[in-house]
């Protein structure tokens, strides 16, 4: 794979000029399924032969007989660092002896159905940001990315919140915090998400401004279980900011939560994550002032097939500090690099964010989030893989560490439960109002 790192200084012009209000032009729509993938990534081969799914959905290793190129340790990153990001050597620096990333052949198997490809071509001619950035206009097609072509940082981002996920989903997972000694005690909840495209009834008045609607009932443990959490995010969340309830299955009361949103605790997280670090990162992206740093080649979690394997055990996974990495896969990939910094005037607990986004999904697959003292503080990553059975990007999991207390939380665990995640299942919209949430949270 040919290096790729290019400093977009042109970007940065283009924030003085305007232009990134605007569409994508017709030479640039040319591009795409030319000398671009039909998502605006460099042209790639086509993807490996699928494998097989077993009668729960759980997905075969394609890679299974494959063994690593190299590992990288603490040892020898160093000699690595133009590939790493600063979140994986501040990994290494904090579990010098434990943390170390397999290092496989890569593979670039994310594929979509044909009709979603035709979809952001056609979306791409009319779909602009806002005035100000904050929110989409002319984007009435739930089921693609935004922007195959971004001009600027927030475009990226807004490729990430937009990208295609396989339809309306239900999952049912666990997360889990270990303790620095490794203990934990895993919440699990379903997850339910829907998207306007796949969504007949609800009314088009509701639907030009609604980018998804997500529900999670809490299962376990038992103090926790019942409590249902409902969100509605929109497409412009500035002009009409997230709508969110609760139902507290003790009181037995639905509440609106305003408070589900930028740096409040994540649900379900204890402590681990804030409310926009969910899938990475989610939400408006207001507060932040988004920097296309460039386009560089990075050893990111890819194809992790054999940490969503059933035959692999949460016990397995959760290790002291953080997950075990022996079952770990990583890829030599392009991803665009993001830096978010906080506004003047905006409050956030982190003050500078920076992603790396994988330009063959639009996925974040990794993160590093730093203080208000300018200190790297959490490092994320998603484990991913492409739902090769559903033709929608997927990850094993996603984590992020805290580098200064030496906890860390894993979310959206699935190897214990009895099925795999769900893809393309029918949607009402009457499943997604706050009268819905009683039902939802009956123990």
């Amino acid at each position: 794979m040919k290096t790729t790192t290019r400093l977009l200084g042109a970007f940065a012009l283009s924030l003085l000029s305007g232009s990134v209000l605007a569409a994508a032009t017709p030479q640039e729509l040319a591009t795409l399924g030319a000398s671009l993938t039909p998502l605006g990534a460099e042209k790639a081969p086509p993807p490996p032969p699928a494998g097989t799914v077993d009668a729960n959905g759980y997905l075969a290793d394609p890679f299974a007989n494959e063994k690593p190129l190299f590992v990288i340790t603490a040892a020898n990153a160093e000699q690595y660092r133009a590939r790493l990001s600063e979140g994986q050597l501040a990994m290494f620096k904090r579990y010098p002896e434990t943390f170390r990333l397999p290092v496989y052949p890569s593979h670039r198997t994310v594929g979509m159905p044909k009709e979603i490809y035709a979809a952001v071509h056609t979306s791409a001619e009319k779909v602009s940001l806002v005035e100000g950035g904050n929110g989409l206009q002319g984007f009435t097609d739930s089921r693609v990315i935004a922007f195959p072509i971004p001009k600027n940082g927030l475009e990226v981002v807004w490729n990430h919140i937009t990208r295609y996920k396989g339809g309306n989903v239900f999952r049912a997972s666990a997360n889990a915090f270990p303790q620095r000694n490794g203990d934990y005690t895993p919440v699990q909840m379903e997850d339910q998400v829907a998207f306007p495209a796949f969504v007949p009834d609800l009314p088009k008045e509701q639907a030009d401004n609604t980018l998804l609607m997500f529900k999670s009932v809490t299962t376990a443990p038992a103090r926790l279980a019942g409590n249902v959490l409902l969100v509605r995010d929109t497409v412009d969340q500035v002009k009409e900011p997230r709508m969110a309830w609760q139902y507290n299955a003790g009181q037995r009361r639905v509440r609106r939560a305003p408070q589900i949103a930028y740096d409040s605790p994540g649900s379900n997280a204890d402590g681990t994550r804030t409310s926009d670090d969910y899938d990475m990162y989610n939400g408006s992206p207001d507060r932040f002032t988004w920097t296309l740093v460039g386009k560089k080649e990075m050893y990111i979690p890819y194809n992790n097939y054999r940490l969503a394997s059933p035959q692999v055990k949460y016990a397995d996974i959760l290790k002291a500090g953080h997950t075990n990495q022996d079952l770990a896969r990583y890829e030599l990939h392009r991803v665009w690099v993001v830096e978010g910094t906080l506004k003047e005037g905006m409050r956030h607990v982190y003050a500078k964010r920076r992603f790396y986004v994988d330009e063959d999904s639009w996925t974040i697959a990794a993160s590093e989030l730093y203080d208000g003292r300018g200190q790297l503080w959490r490092v994320g990553q998603a484990m991913l893989m492409d739902e090769y059975h559903a033709q929608a990007p997927w990850y094993a999991f996603e984590a992020l560490y805290d580098l200064i207390s030496g906890r860390y939380g894993v979310y959206g665990l699935m190897n214990e439960e009895k099925t795999w995640v769900k893809f393309g299942i029918p949607a009402s919209v009457n499943e997604y109002t706050p009268a819905a949430l009683r039902t939802s949270g009956v123990r």
